[in-house]
């Protein structure tokens, strides 16, 4: 397994994690646990910190993008896996450096976690919110605007 897909796993058990307890638990102390546990000595430890607090920290917005993208899917009734799945994918499409993870791997990543990890329409599930969103956000790249997560820059306008 590559270093990377298996940092995005293990995050992904980390976020599960914080999502059955409410978010109530340290999200780094369970990252910590997990990546000792399951990825020990692993190449690129920063890769995984980066990942997880934005997650944690653009949580709202990427929740309220997951909540207008699938409107007929309740946040709290889509999978939990699903959900997290989700939450990882977004960040990296509308917040991580696209040099450093470009967007089409986002999504791939995405749906490779959802193949493994989901139910038997997660992989669809996921793929379709976010190529919705990839496409929304290339639209609005073309016609000058700031996609979510990315501040105009004066040479974008």
């Amino acid at each position: 397994m590559a270093t990377r897909h298996l940092i995005r796993t293990v995050i992904l058990q980390s976020l599960y994690e914080w999502d059955f307890y409410q978010q109530k638990k340290d999200i780094t102390l369970i990252l910590e646990r997990n990546m000792a546990e399951f990825a020990p000595g692993v190449d690129e430890p920063e890769f995984a910190w980066k990942i997880m607090q934005g997650v944690a920290s653009h949580l709202k917005e990427i929740d309220n993008i997951i909540r207008k993208a699938a409107p007929e899917w309740p946040l709290e009734k889509i999978a939990v896996i699903d959900r997290n799945i989700l939450r990882i994918g977004l960040y990296e499409l509308l917040y991580a450096d696209p040099n450093e993870v470009p967007p089409k791997v986002a999504i791939n990543e995405a749906i490779e976690l959802a193949k493994n990890y989901g139910g038997p329409n997660s992989a669809r599930f996921v793929n379709g919110v976010l190529g919705t969103i990839y496409r929304e956000t290339a639209e609005k790249r073309t016609a000058g605007e700031a996609p979510a997560g990315h501040e105009a820059k004066p040479a974008d306008r």
